[in-house]
């Protein structure tokens, strides 16, 4: 089996948003507690920190982090989190029938978020609270001091502000599980003033509105076309959700499933042009990809503590699903789209970073450690940044009921703009064959390759845990380039990645 393919200098598709490998931390579960805050950890830092975790968030080089939520944004008392900590409520958790003892609140946070160097990208709640709200916490996060909110944060020991520039007007409106669901004409009138309200403190601030929350939503994409009807002037990205399931155990289906997503893109892509035309716009309003990921594995375990049927337990191990070498592959044919779609997915977050559906696990007061999925999030935040090329490849394909012509071998480029390197990020979701891959590079000068990791020959349910992560990338071996072409084989069933150097 061959593929054959060319990517050319001019054929550029866009500049990265580096905030396209973003990552979200809700308060979910084990997300904040004893994920990103344990106090009586070996490794805490001074604010109760695990190191340790930092330490793996600074590896991924992760960009941006989305916070508070999540679906318990939209009944969150922001208020809540600040002030002496002694003094702070506990609540119940609507949304996760989980309690909250608020120990880590915005203050906390942005002191992780520094010390992992990532920005923080903040959600307000408009489920159950709204405008007024909403610029109190702007007020509090971002005004340097003279006014009621920012006092009221030098008082509680941050004497600068943080200024947050991407704020979240609210998540999942359109759901009926959410706190304060909204039609998309209640969601629209509100996202537009409480839009026109942060603007009116600070022009400079970038705002993602609510899109629907999956493409199985029977709103979608009307949903997207009322709502970008009320704000598209006011707003600079709306919002994309998307999970990844394989229930049914078939794999061919299961990694097509990005055929799906690049459709998803497509459309929404779609109804933002069309609104441009319609409001004779001048602007662009681009896509926030703020949730994805491979979701399923913890369905079965998660339904005591979500039916309620075991009280309101603190930070209970909730969504924890072990990734296999399976979603190794889905996550990273995920990434390619992203990269592929960078001219209008501008922001993208990996849901979640810690113990929630997340590449990092932790055992309380024990290690943390990688899941498989780590290493195809690490690679595309390390070397997808830049420039993502057009990489025209001809190879045998496969259908599904969803998708026709699915092609065995998935593939993006980038050309990095610290290095220059030239990326090929590749899936071959061939469950038996190789594939002999032949890429003519066309205008990028001599090349030689510079790093080759591969993962593969794992049974496709092998897991990593906190003792053994045995599925984890190696050197690869055997591609060349001759003449301007790289040669070499794909394994069946294999992520891989190579830097083309000068």
């Amino acid at each position: 089996m061959r593929a054959v393919g060319t990517v050319h200098r001019d054929y550029k598709i866009s500049t990265i948003d580096p905030r396209l490998y973003g990552s979200f931390v809700e308060h979910l579960g084990r997300a904040v507690y004893t994920g990103i805050y344990e106090p009586d950890h070996p490794t805490a830092d001074e604010n109760g920190m695990r190191q340790d975790v930092i330490d793996l968030v600074r590896e991924l080089d992760v960009p941006v982090v989305r916070y508070p939520g999540g679906n318990f944004v939209s009944a969150y008392n922001w208020e809540d989190g600040i002030g002496p900590k002694e003094e702070r409520p506990v609540r119940l958790d609507l949304a996760w029938h989980t309690s909250e003892s608020n120990q880590v609140g915005i203050h906390e946070f942005a002191d992780w978020a520094k010390a992992a160097n990532t920005e923080m990208m903040l959600a307000v709640n408009l489920g159950s609270r709204g405008l007024d709200e909403a610029r109190a916490f702007l007020e509090y996060v971002n005004h340097p001091g003279g006014s009621y909110w920012s006092d009221l944060r030098r008082k509680n020991g941050r004497e600068e502000p943080w200024n947050v520039k991407l704020w979240c007007l609210g998540n999942e409106m359109d759901g009926p599980w959410q706190i304060g669901q909204k039609t998309a004409e209640e969601y629209g009138r509100v996202a537009f003033e409480t839009a026109k309200a942060m603007r009116a403190f600070d022009k400079s601030i970038e705002l993602v509105v609510c899109g629907s929350s999956s493409p199985k939503m029977p709103t979608y994409p009307a949903w997207e076309a009322t709502v970008l009807d009320y704000t598209y002037d006011s707003v600079d990205y709306i919002s994309l959700h998307m999970y990844f399931e394989n229930h049914a155990g078939d794999t061919a289906a299961y990694l097509a499933q990005n055929a799906r997503l690049d459709d998803y893109i497509e459309t929404i892509a779609s109804v933002i042009k069309v609104t441009k035309a319609k409001k004779r716009s001048k602007k662009d309003v681009y896509i926030s990809f703020d949730e994805w990921n491979v979701w399923y594995h913890s369905n079965e375990a998660d339904r005591k503590v979500l039916e309620g049927r075991d009280g309101w337990p603190h930070a209970p191990e909730l969504l924890e699903d072990i990734y296999n070498f399976e979603d190794v592959l889905q996550v990273g044919c995920i990434l390619n789209t992203f990269i592929r779609r960078a001219d209008v997915v501008k922001v993208g977050c990996l849901a979640q970073l810690v113990n929630v559906i997340a590449p990092i696990m932790t055992v309380p007061g024990g290690p943390a450690w990688r899941q498989t999925t780590y290493y195809p999030y690490l690679f595309a935040s390390r070397y997808g940044r830049g420039t993502s090329y057009q990489l025209s490849i001809d190879c045998p394909t496969y259908a599904t009921d969803f998708a026709e012509a699915v092609p065995y071998l998935d593939v993006s480029a980038v050309e990095s703009d610290t290095d220059g390197a030239l990326t090929l990020f590749i899936v071959n979701r061939h469950e038996t064959d190789a594939i002999a891959l032949d890429v003519a590079l066309e205008g990028f000068g001599d090349r030689k390759v510079i790093m080759d990791k591969v993962i593969a020959g794992h049974a496709l349910k092998a897991v990593n845990g906190p003792e053994q992560q045995p599925v984890a990338p190696v050197d690869g071996s055997g591609v060349t380039i001759k003449s301007g072409r790289l040669t070499g084989e794909i394994a069946p069933l294999s992520y891989r990645m190579i830097r083309l150097g000068q």
